[in-house]
């Protein structure tokens, strides 16, 4: 029998692939990567609502991970645990009902550890470090943040080469970005600032300014400007696409196109991210799924 809330706390984790830029597992995928792809979203996903805070009510997930009561509102150690029975994937039986689900992926694709600790080390280093003095340090939290995601794709889809892996991490840390850019007031929120010090101060932006109800100019010039960075690693990317055949390449399509979709979003807010997350339509999705196929952008 199921335990009280351990079917809640899986569903309510895989629910949220509906909210993201591109599509998790679409279902022209074969039912046997679908299953896999969806099996390491909702790892992707439970680590970040582990470190973004952002549990279901009622303690549920802390209790599958055996994080007594007093310490379950303790970010580092409900981290700590999460990464133990993610271990047990791989030599034993896991807790959580989504690293369950995980384990015949894992033993199914010859996953390593690798790539899911790097997402549990960015997750720990949320807390730890809430700004970025360059953008050199925000590409190497985007190593561990993002770029874990596309290997696991490739590594699911049994399309691994290190040409294509340096293509997918290009992607990642540009959706990385893009996320950010959407993100700046909700990140602020939680006291988080993903843009580059650096950056800041070469558009004379304060931290006061991401606080306002709409963006100054400076602050829209800045987000520009990191847009436009965002826009180059997709292009340069994109070849990625044409590496593969098939659905993959449709699949990998709608992650280039996501981001490019997102990028034109927050150009026709005119870079005002401010007032809350510039989101594409669908429209817009399709169309630059079509661009991308066809090799333009």
């Amino acid at each position: 029998m199921t335990a009280p809330g351990t079917a809640d706390a899986e569903r309510g984790t895989l629910a949220k692939a509906a909210d993201e830029n591109f599509p998790v597992a679409p279902f022209f995928l074969p039912r046997d990567w679908r299953e896999d792809l969806v099996a390491v979203y909702g790892f992707a996903r439970l680590v970040d609502d582990i470190g973004d805070g952002d549990l279901a009510p009622g303690g549920a997930d802390a209790r599958l991970l055996g994080v007594p009561a007093d310490e379950a509102e303790d970010r580092l150690v409900l981290l700590d645990a999460f990464e133990a029975d993610l271990r047990r994937v791989f030599d034993g039986t896991p807790r959580h009902p989504l690293l369950r689900r995980l384990r015949p992926t894992v033993r199914r694709r010859s996953l390593t550890p690798e790539p899911f600790l790097g997402l549990i080390a960015a997750n720990r280093q949320d807390q730890l470090v809430t700004r970025y003095e360059t953008y050199d340090d925000l590409l190497a939290y985007c190593e561990l943040s993002a770029n874990p995601v596309g290997r696991l794709v490739l590594a699911v889809t049994g399309t691994t080469t290190p040409e294509r892996v340096r293509l997918s991490d290009a992607i990642c840390t540009a959706l990385q970005i893009v996320e950010h850019l959407q993100d700046v007031a909700e990140d602020l929120g939680r006291d988080r600032v993903y843009l580059p010090a650096a950056d800041m101060k070469r558009f004379h932006v304060q931290e006061a300014d991401l606080a306002a109800v709409t963006a100054g100019a400076s602050v829209r010039a800045l987000v520009a400007f990191e847009a436009q960075r965002a826009r180059d690693l997709l292009n340069e990317g994109a070849p990625l696409v044409g590496s593969v055949h098939g659905r993959l390449r449709l699949l990998l399509a709608g992650f280039v196109a996501g981001g490019r979709a997102a990028l034109h979003a927050i150009a026709a807010a005119q870079h005002d991210v401010l007032p809350g997350p510039p989101k594409p339509g669908k429209l817009r999705l399709l169309r630059e799924v079509g661009v991308t196929l066809r090799g333009e952008g």
